[in-house]
């Protein structure tokens, strides 16, 4: 009896382990052909988005030829339980002659927005910019050239040579780029934008998900 009991126990215990050890809230399945809940946002033109086939999966492919618009997926995030912000994303050619630090040069072949919403009080909305960058060497963080409620991070530095695989700590970030300790994001958003610099920039995006570690 002692030994049923233990063993009912045992397997009982089991599921819930695994899935404390796995819990994830995927936001971008673009694998999985996806895109339903993303919305469009144009700052000027439109990037061209897709699913794509490369390397064996599905991706979400963007073009951009001087135009500057984005994918915006709106999803409250509960940060204490999922902290990690998990993606993929290739770029092979990064933009000349720019200073993304200017209003002029504030264009990126890839980037991730993380979004905390002000709500009624807009201007109190913060972002910060994960971005695949042109010049900037990978760790630098700066504020964006057109409002001081951006930051932008640097996670990858010219030309690309494959897939970059990001598992960053939002809160942790948040915390070094803004100095406040957020519980909760309101929006995640991708962009590829060229309408500065008026070049072309072409990247992929690989699946998006927040995980618990």
């Amino acid at each position: 009896m002692r030994r049923a009991l233990l063993i009912l126990l045992f397997f009982a215990s089991w599921p819930a382990a695994i899935l404390a050890a796995a819990m994830t809230l995927t936001v971008g399945h673009f694998s999985a052909g996806d895109i339903g809940d993303w919305k469009t946002k144009s700052f000027q033109g439109l990037t061209d988005y897709r699913l794509v086939t490369q390397d064996g999966r599905q991706v979400l492919e963007a073009d951009s030829k001087g135009t500057a618009s984005g994918l915006v997926r709106e999803i409250r995030v509960d940060l204490e339980k999922l902290p990690f912000l998990n993606w993929s994303w290739r770029v092979e050619d990064v933009l000349s002659g720019i200073d993304e630090r200017t209003k002029a040069g504030d264009d990126y072949p890839a980037r991730v927005y993380v979004i905390v919403s002000g709500g009624i009080a807009f201007w109190r909305t913060r972002t910060l910019i994960y971005v695949w960058s042109s010049r900037q060497p990978a760790g630098s963080i700066w504020e964006n050239a057109f409002t001081a409620n951006a930051r932008v991070m640097a996670l990858q530095s010219g030309k690309g040579s494959g897939w970059a695989t990001e598992h960053r700590d939002v809160r942790a970030d948040f915390r070094k780029c803004f100095n406040d300790d957020i519980s909760f994001i309101d929006a995640v958003a991708i962009m590829t934008d060229t309408d500065n610099s008026r070049q072309e920039a072409n990247a992929w995006y690989g699946d998006i998900f927040f995980s618990n570690e």
